[in-house]
């Protein structure tokens, strides 16, 4: 584990030259992760601090909610991770400091040049972003003005290459979470480097699973609009806070909790539109209300459905959780969470 991860939530001056990766980081996937592990090489071999800069909400959040307010019918954009899971990555990366400037009407609205000069005025000496990175109003900052700004200002620019998944497509968040729409859970965990989970606190709900004989854990999706949904075969742990206090981690020695999870809008007993995670863990009767809990998507088993009554969706529920046990039983747990 690494050092206090400082965060910020506006560009803020660094004493210390800062060796800085600007991205998105939606997920943290691989090609996130080979943009931080340079950072943080460059930071060292350099003498700098390495950081990160990222944005709340996301720009593609920000943009659609205005395309939301115009056309109700447009779904709100799906996220990989929280900002607080985006945070744990940051420091597993080792990063020392990261900045999250709120992303509204004003941060839109600056020029490329004003957006780089805040840079350089918090001591920014060595940026590091993908090749296709746009910033500025309307988009108009690219690479080539990052580069051309650098040089004139004594600032080392690098961009990292696209990298190619098992199918030889590109990773991206994008590419992420169609997979994850497709219910293609390896295709999403190559791209990852991890399988894919969620992190979120243990809510109450309405405790119609009690009364079912199928008691679930309702996990709060506040700020995230999943891109997957259905029923699926899980592994979960408890987090507790990390050690350096940020985000948090598994805890350590945990029992693995096998489960079948919904994720999905409950259209049986709930006319809300809006997603909901339901967890039913296995031989499991502890209490988990407020606790965190990491949920990991093994397989997806079918998509979300009507029923025509309680009685036929217990019918399912057992089946449901039959084939998670099934599938359950021929994996183990290979990617520990830290």
């Amino acid at each position: 584990m690494s050092g206090m991860l400082k965060l910020h939530r506006a560009i803020k001056a660094s004493a210390k030259p800062l060796a800085l990766a600007i991205g998105n980081f939606d997920g943290v996937h691989l090609g996130h992760q080979a943009i931080l592990a340079q950072t943080k090489n460059a930071a060292t071999a350099l003498g700098m601090t390495p950081a990160a800069l990222t944005f709340a909400p996301l720009p593609r959040e920000y943009f659609s909610r205005a395309q939301q307010r115009d056309d109700v019918s447009l779904k709100p954009l799906s996220r990989l991770m929280s900002v607080t899971e985006k945070l744990a990555a940051f420091q597993r990366a080792g990063l020392a400091e990261v900045w999250i400037p709120r992303f509204d009407q004003h941060f839109a609205a600056q020029s490329p040049i004003a957006f780089l000069d805040a840079l350089r005025a918090a001591n920014v000496r060595w940026l590091m972003a993908g090749a296709d990175f746009r910033f500025g109003a309307k988009r108009a900052g690219d690479i080539a003005l990052m580069r051309s700004y650098g040089a004139e200002h004594g600032i080392t620019v690098e961009t990292m290459t696209d990298i190619a998944c098992v199918d030889g497509g590109r990773i991206s968040s994008s590419a992420i979470r169609a997979a994850l729409a497709e219910g293609r859970l390896d295709l999403a965990e190559s791209m990852l480097g991890r399988p894919y989970s969620i992190v979120g606190r243990v809510t109450h709900g309405k405790k119609l699973g009690r009364t079912l004989n199928f008691p679930t854990a309702n996990i709060s999706l506040t700020g995230r609009n999943p891109a997957l949904g259905g029923v699926f075969a899980v592994q979960c742990r408890l987090v507790t806070r990390g050690l350096e206090g940020v985000a948090g981690q598994v805890s350590e020695g945990e029992v693995i909790f096998n489960g079948v999870a919904n994720l999905g809008t409950n259209p049986v007993v709930s006319s809300e539109n809006r997603q909901h995670l339901e967890v039913f863990l296995f031989d499991f009767s502890r209490d988990l209300y407020g606790q965190r809990l990491y949920v990991t998507f093994i397989e997806k088993i079918r998509d979300e459905q009507q029923f025509s009554s309680l009685d036929a969706l217990v019918i399912q529920m057992h089946d449901d959780t039959a084939r998670a046990k099934d599938i359950l039983s021929r994996i183990q747990w290979t990617h520990p969470v830290t």
